[in-house]
C-alpha cells in the first residue's frame, strides 16, 4: 500500500503545480489579430445576441446559488453561536464543509458562463483567455474539494474509523 500512497501525494503535489505553470503560461501569451475585419453574419450576430443573454443567465444562477448559500450559512452560524450547544467546533466545520460544496458548485457554473461566451465565433486570443480562466477556477475547485474531503474525513466519529481497520 506504500506505492499506492506515494504514488497519491506525488499526484497531489504534480497536479496543482502543473495547473498553476499552465495558467501562467497562458496569461504570458498574447496572440494580436491579424489587423483585418471579420464580417459577421445576421445568424452570427443573433446567436451571440443569445449565448450573451444565457451567459448572464448562468452568471445570475452562479450568485443566487452562492448567495444563498452565504445567507444560509450565517443563520446556521448565529444559530450555533447562541445556542448552548457543547459541539460547536463541529457544528462550525459542518457549516463550513456546506458553503465549500455550494462554492465548488457555483465555480462550475461559472465556467459554464466562460465557455457560453467564447462559443460563438472565438478568436484565438478569446480562446487563450478561456483557456486561463478555466484553469484557474479549476485550480480553485480542486484545492475546495480536497479542503471539503479532508473536512470529511475529520468529521467521521472515531468508532466507525475503529471499526474499518479490524
Amino acid at each position: 500500500m506504500k506505492p499506492q500512497a506515494s504514488r497519491d501525494s506525488l499526484i497531489n503535489l504534480l497536479l496543482p503545480l502543473a495547473l498553476i505553470l499552465g495558467l501562467v503560461l497562458l496569461l504570458s501569451l498574447n496572440i494580436e489579430g491579424t489587423g483585418e475585419a471579420k464580417e459577421t453574419t445576421p445568424l452570427e450576430t443573433w446567436l451571440k445576441v443569445i449565448v450573451g443573454y444565457l451567459a448572464a443567465g448562468t452568471e445570475i444562477a452562479a450568485a443566487v446559488v452562492i448567495g444563498g448559500a452565504v445567507i444560509r450559512g450565517i443563520a446556521a452560524y448565529l444559530r450555533l453561536l447562541f445556542s448552548r450547544s457543547k459541539q460547536h467546533f463541529d457544528a462550525t466545520e459542518g457549516v463550513r464543509l456546506q458553503l465549500g460544496r455550494v462554492l465548488a458548485l457555483g465555480l462550475e457554473f461559472t465556467v459554464a458562463s466562460d465557455i457560453l461566451r467564447t462559443a460563438v465565433a472565438p478568436t484565438r486570443q478569446d480562446i487563450l483567455n478561456l483557456g486561463a480562466i478555466v484553469l484557474l477556477r479549476t485550480l480553485l475547485n480542486y484545492f475546495l474539494e480536497r479542503e471539503i474531503q479532508q473536512g470529511e474525513q475529520r468529521r467521521l466519529p472515531e468508532p466507525e474509523l475503529d471499526r474499518s481497520i479490524r
